[in-house]
C-alpha cells in the first residue's frame, strides 16, 4: 500500500525555503548502482525492491546534482497499465522541515509519462492506504475502482504530465 502524499503540484521541485525551482531528472536504477541508495535515508527496503525482477526502479535527481537522490519510485508493466508499487521521498524530503517540495507529484508524473509512451493512455494504478484516498483524489484527480485500489485515468494523467514534461505531445 502506498503512503505517500502529494505537498504540492509544481513543475519540477522546489526549495520548500527559497522557493527556487530545480529541474530535475529521472532515471533506471540498476541492481549494480544500489549503492546509490543508503539505507539510512529511506523508510522503505528499497534494496529488496531491486531484487525484483518484474519491477524498474527510478530515481529523481537535479540536473546539476545528479548525486543526491531526492526520491525513488518502483513501477511495473502490467502490460494495459502502469502499477506503482512503492514511492518515497528521501527523509530530508518529509515533514514540515523538508527541504523540498514537489518530489511525489513529479514521481507520479514520470508513472503517468510512462503509460503513455507504452501506448497504456496514460493509466496508473496504486494501491492506497484508506485514510489519503480522498488526498489522492483531491490532488491526482485519482479514481477508485475496488476498495483501497485506484488509478489515474487518462485525462488526469495527461494534465499531470504536462506539468512536469513541457515538451511532452500525446496524440489521440
Amino acid at each position: 500500500m502506498l503512503d505517500f502524499e502529494v505537498d504540492k503540484l509544481t513543475n519540477s521541485i522546489e526549495n520548500a525555503i527559497t522557493g527556487e525551482i530545480f529541474n530535475t531528472e529521472i532515471t533506471k536504477i540498476t541492481a549494480k548502482q544500489s549503492r546509490q541508495i543508503k539505507k539510512a535515508d529511506w523508510l522503505l527496503d528499497w534494496h529488496l525492491e531491486l531484487k525484483d525482477q518484474n519491477r524498474d526502479i527510478h530515481k529523481l535527481t537535479t540536473l546539476y546534482n545528479p548525486t543526491i537522490i531526492h526520491g525513488l519510485i518502483s513501477l511495473s508493466d502490467n502490460h494495459d497499465h502502469i502499477f506503482m508499487n512503492l514511492i518515497e521521498s528521501a527523509k530530508f524530503n518529509k515533514g514540515e522541515k523538508k527541504l523540498y517540495k514537489g518530489v511525489a507529484g513529479n514521481l507520479i508524473a514520470f508513472a503517468c509519462k510512462t503509460a503513455f509512451e507504452k501506448n497504456y493512455d496514460g493509466i496508473v494504478a496504486f494501491v492506497a492506504k484508506t485514510q489519503l484516498i480522498e488526498h489522492y483524489k483531491q490532488t491526482l484527480g485519482a479514481k477508485t475502482f475496488a476498495g483501497n485500489r485506484m488509478f489515474i485515468d487518462t485525462k488526469e494523467s495527461l494534465s499531470l504530465v504536462k506539468q512536469y514534461f513541457k515538451d511532452f505531445s500525446y496524440g489521440k
